[in-house]
């Protein structure tokens, strides 16, 4: 049997109905490399989502035909791999040639990828229950793989193995304001400073807790600049942004809100939530269900532009816009209409933690009608979003700030927050536009202590 007859070829697959192409953001393995079966071999990413590809099969990486940062389409061969048992020699490019015999490999030297966690990896930690920081990987940049995780199971390894106390210091360190209070104003930086840093984000749709450092290369001739390449998940970014603003007419408004009695009443509520529910029950889910219900007297806003027509969709699904380091998601409540506040607040929950932990699927971010941004959780007052094409509008809830207001001809303090509408001026002009902020205003106004979450 020939070397070609042993090796199977591994294809970029179908990821959604409607992608044809996905572009090879990293190789996690590499020719030499020894591959289980359902261990992610790549990263892709396409317009919607980034994703990892499996191995299909138990054997040993052979070729990689694509290169990182390459568009290939679906149904291209991406790799070939050697079955398990088979003796095909791996086809070992001239750079991988070039890296010395003796470089350290796994967990005893780079540790890269150390905080990288496949599906598959965490489905069977949480089955196990086993904490991820005790394990000691051995795939490329320190990689956690199945095996490893399997053998700690059987060397009786389990959930109560102590946490790297050295790891929690460290990311304590580098993120002091991991907890800082979402939308809560008389909070001062002394009071959040001094606690500890909480595990997990969970006050809305906020960046991660440790920024990470863009790679930086410094030009040559001593010039006082850098450069810093463009992932594909950014130039992604930048083709819709682009595409937004040059085929729709931009147009801005914002009215102002008095929030106090909503303060009021998520203060009320939101412990017995928390121990319910076990996350917690955020402004955001009280301001979707108010764009909902004027969205329903508004339908309009819930459009698109297609040239000869204009076509009003009957479901409410609302984007998120979820900001990470490098990037900005916009994954999807389907029929935000039918879920009452504490549904709300379980897709905001499951959403912002599927985005900031990677496992986004292609599913999530499809079928969007209408986009919210909560710009207030990391305290902007104001702000002028663009479309997330080719949607009709886009809205930002901003900071809750507590304002001297004139009330019966009397200065009070109060919680306010402003409301910022971006809206294509093709489907839409201000008048349409001017009612459905002030309906959302009175949405929020009307919140009570008597307002139920359920």
């Amino acid at each position: 049997m020939s070397e070609n007859q042993k090796l199977t070829d591994v294809v970029m697959p179908q990821l959604a109905e409607s992608l044809v192409s996905a572009t090879i953001a990293k190789w996690l393995k590499q020719p030499g490399d020894k591959v289980e079966q359902y261990e992610p071999i790549c990263e892709v990413i396409t317009d919607k989502v980034n994703a990892e590809i499996p191995s299909t099969i138990d054997g040993v990486m052979s070729e990689l035909i694509a290169e990182e940062g390459q568009n290939v389409a679906v149904g291209e061969v991406i790799c070939r791999m050697a079955a398990a048992g088979q003796t095909a020699a791996p086809v070992v490019n001239q750079q991988a040639q070039e890296v010395p015999a003796s470089a350290p490999t796994g967990a005893s030297g780079d540790q890269s990828m150390r905080s990288r966690y496949s599906p598959a990896v965490q489905s069977l930690a949480a089955e196990h229950g086993v904490n991820l920081n005790a394990v000691q990987g051995t795939g490329m940049g320190g990689r956690i793989t199945r095996k490893d995780l399997l053998a700690f199971v059987e060397n009786g390894g389990a959930a109560s193995q102590p946490q790297n106390t050295e790891v929690q210091g460290n990311q304590a360190a580098q993120s002091p304001f991991r907890d800082l209070p979402h939308a809560n104003p008389a909070v001062t930086p002394e009071q959040y400073i001094s606690k500890p840093p909480a595990p997990e984000r969970n006050s809305g749709l906020h960046m991660t807790e440790t920024p990470k450092i863009p790679p930086i290369e410094v030009e040559r001739g001593g010039e006082r600049e850098t450069l810093i390449d463009v992932t594909p998940l950014r130039n992604a970014i930048a083709t819709n942004m682009r595409q937004s603003v040059s085929e729709i007419p931009h147009a801005w408004t914002m009215v102002e809100v008095d929030v106090t009695n909503l303060v009021l009443l998520r203060n009320k509520l939101k412990d017995e939530f928390k121990r319910r529910e076990g996350y917690n029950l955020t402004y955001l889910a009280f301001f979707l269900k108010a764009v909902v219900n004027a969205i329903k007297d508004y339908p309009i806003m819930n459009s698109v532009w297609a040239v000869n027509k204009i076509i009003v969709k009957r479901d409410i699904n609302i984007s998120l816009a979820v900001g990470t380091e490098d990037s900005v998601m916009t994954p999807v409540i389907q029929r935000a209409d039918q879920k009452n506040i504490a549904g709300l607040a379980r897709e905001i929950e499951e959403l912002a933690t599927k985005t900031r932990q990677g496992k986004l699927k292609l599913e999530d971010m499809q079928g969007g009608t209408f986009t919210v941004n909560n710009t207030g959780s990391f305290g902007s007052i104001l702000s002028y979003p663009i479309i997330n094409y080719p949607q009709a509008a886009i809205l930002t809830f901003e900071s809750i700030v507590k304002r001297p207001v004139v009330i019966n001809d009397m200065i009070a303090v109060r919680s306010m927050a402003n409301i910022c509408l971006s809206l294509d001026h093709r489907i839409l002009d201000g008048v349409i536009c001017g009612r459905f902020l002030q309906r959302v205003k009175e949405n929020i106004e009307a919140y009570t202590l008597d307002t139920k979450v359920y």
